[in-house]
């Protein structure tokens, strides 16, 4: 049985980890089973794919796609309308001080 993810698909997550520390972006796709998650615009990768003749009239497609690749959920946190989605942060807010 897949594991419980703390993001979804559609979330705003920042970066917290890795090479693209502090990147922000949307979740496109999660992979419970391995623990990841697709975030738009973070770790782009490129994926190279054979030549093939199977367009209309022989055209070629193929070539050298980028793509972004999935990373681990633990390097990333949820945000909240472009602020940190935490608790402790809320109730500072509610009170008036800062901590």
């Amino acid at each position: 049985m897949p594991k419980q993810l703390h993001v979804k698909k559609g979330d705003l997550v920042q970066v917290i980890a890795g090479k693209d520390k502090g990147a922000k972006g949307h979740v496109i796709a999660t992979l419970p089973r391995e623990d990841r998650v697709v975030v738009e615009g973070v770790n782009m990768i490129k994926k190279h794919s054979k030549e093939t003749h199977q367009g209309p009239r022989g055209a070629k497609t193929g070539g050298v796609q980028t793509m972004e690749g999935p990373i681990h959920v633990s390097n990333v946190k949820k945000l909240k309308d472009d602020k940190p989605a935490d608790k402790k942060a809320d109730k500072a807010d509610e009170t008036g001080e800062d901590s």
